[in-house]
């Protein structure tokens, strides 16, 4: 028997539409499961269990009458706490939780999964205003790695990573900004998406402004863009809209990549040093889109490190977000964040100009190298998961998260759509991810050469270890 737990978006919905599967049953399987792996989560019986129940016959009505809102209808979904849900508090970290709320709005991709009929099963914690690349918000001290609870599932997004790796939804949506969820989708082994800037609507504005998107996190590519089809449409609040796709990108899957020209560059010109099972797992992944068509050559992007215009921008953002709270609360949030609000409160607006014109001049740089080539491969990140509660890995050049996630952060500065994918796993079977980049507005690239990589064998969610499946024994996701 198939745990439902295990099922992608696109089961789910071909089951609904046979009849041999209910969303009811479904529901209830994804929030026991999410309450035995998120004992500190918020779908153990509550208000939002009881809820998302009530969703889950609603739509099983829908499917009976043969009257689907859209294939998300009666799919649960899990929404980071950086996106407002109608009645949730959306706290940005539980320091900074304003309670008074009102908490009476959705943000637009919220609102376009309830018109589908999607059902919102839980919440996912951040680190504070997504300030950090490891998860610490969580009352029970952050999220742990699937595969190894003595390491960490990465950040910001690390605790909705875990969970759509343990079966506790298969879809998530959340904020992404350096990276925060390409690096702990890579960690946790399952498919994270930051669509082109302003494709999901950036509701409510970041203070991180350009730097942050609203990305995705899946099992696989097809279950990607299906979230994506509902979520990336254009949306009356946001003035910065970059109109509507070109068409579907489920539907684009089919096109593959025979005949896209990938560059692979395996260290970003020799300015990352990549861990030999990491380097590994990435080339064997692409020499595997060679066999499938693809023209790849070996090619770095002509960029050096952008790492000082990217730490002002970062900075000043999150002073900019401190200063809307009261002096009280400024002291309760964390230490490193108090730090990075100082260093950006410290800098002048010439400061924060020079790093806008070096973002621009970047912007311009990847622009011309994508006319040359349709897809830039990298790993993800150079190492795999480390010691949770640590912020970094050990090694010279990695202390601060900036000097471990280079593969992410310069393509938030651009803006463009890249995903992760997981193509593998080291020697002591933690989850390796391969980064797929493509120009401004060409989300279904990177999409196809995920699909491709799923549909070959080269890509996807590695077994959890000691029969741990999603169908086995449950790993705990909190300390």
């Amino acid at each position: 028997m198939t745990d439902l737990t295990e099922l992608t978006a696109v089961r789910l919905a071909d089951g609904y539409r046979t009849g041999v599967l209910g969303p009811v049953e479904v529901t209830r399987a994804v929030l026991e499961r999410s309450r035995r792996v998120r004992p500190e989560g918020d779908a153990d019986g509550g208000p939002t269990g009881e809820e998302a129940v009530a969703r889950a016959r609603e739509s099983q009505e829908r499917w009976r009458r043969g009257e689907p809102r859209g294939p998300l209808d009666g799919v649960p979904v899990t929404v980071g706490d950086a996106l407002p849900v109608r009645g949730r508090p959306a706290p940005r970290g539980p320091r900074s939780l304003a309670p008074e709320g009102p908490w009476d709005e959705d943000a637009p991709a919220v609102a376009r999964l309830r018109e589908q009929g999607a059902v919102l099963v839980c919440g996912t914690t951040a680190s504070e205003y997504g300030g950090k690349a490891v998860p610490d918000a969580s009352p029970a001290g952050g999220a742990r790695n699937p595969y190894d609870a003595s390491r960490t599932a990465g950040g910001p997004a690390g605790d909705a990573a875990a969970a759509v790796a343990l079966g506790a939804g298969p879809l998530a949506l959340t904020a992404d900004a350096g990276g925060g969820v390409r690096v702990p989708a890579a960690f946790c082994g399952v498919l994270g998406t930051k669509p082109t800037h302003g494709r999901v609507p950036p509701y409510p504005a970041s203070p991180f402004g350009s730097l942050a998107h609203v990305g995705t996190l899946a099992r696989d590519a097809a279950d990607a863009a299906l979230l994506l089809d509902v979520v990336g449409v254009p949306d009356a609040w946001d003035g910065s809209a970059p109109g509507p796709a070109p068409g579907s990108f489920a539907g684009a899957l089919a096109e593959g990549v025979r005949g896209l020209r990938v560059a692979y560059s395996p260290t970003l010109g020799g300015q990352v040093a990549v861990d030999p099972a990491v380097a590994t797992a990435v080339r064997r992944a692409v020499e595997g889109l060679a066999g499938l068509g693809a023209w790849v050559v070996e090619a770095d992007p002509d960029f050096a490190d952008p790492v000082a215009a990217f730490e002002t921008l970062w900075s000043c953002g999150a002073a900019r977000a401190a200063q809307r709270l009261g002096a009280a609360r400024r002291e309760e949030l964390d230490p490193a964040l108090r730090e990075l609000c100082r260093q950006g409160a410290a800098r002048s607006a010439l400061d924060y100009l020079a790093a806008v014109d070096a973002q621009a001049e970047l912007g311009r740089r990847m622009g011309l190298f994508h006319e040359t080539c349709d897809l830039l491969v990298t790993p993800t990140v150079p190492v795999t998961a480390f010691e949770a509660g640590a912020r970094a890995p050990r090694g010279p050049g990695r202390r601060g998260w900036t000097g471990w996630t280079p593969f992410t952060y310069p393509f938030d500065l651009t803006g463009q759509p890249a995903v992760t994918v997981p193509v593998g796993t080291d020697g002591a079977g933690l989850p390796v991810g391969l980064q797929l980049v493509a120009a401004r507005h060409h989300d279904a690239l990177p999409l196809r050469a995920a699909h491709v990589l799923h549909e070959a064998g080269l890509a996807g969610t590695p077994p959890l270890p000691g029969g741990a499946a999603r169908g086995g024994r449950p790993v705990a996701v909190g300390g």
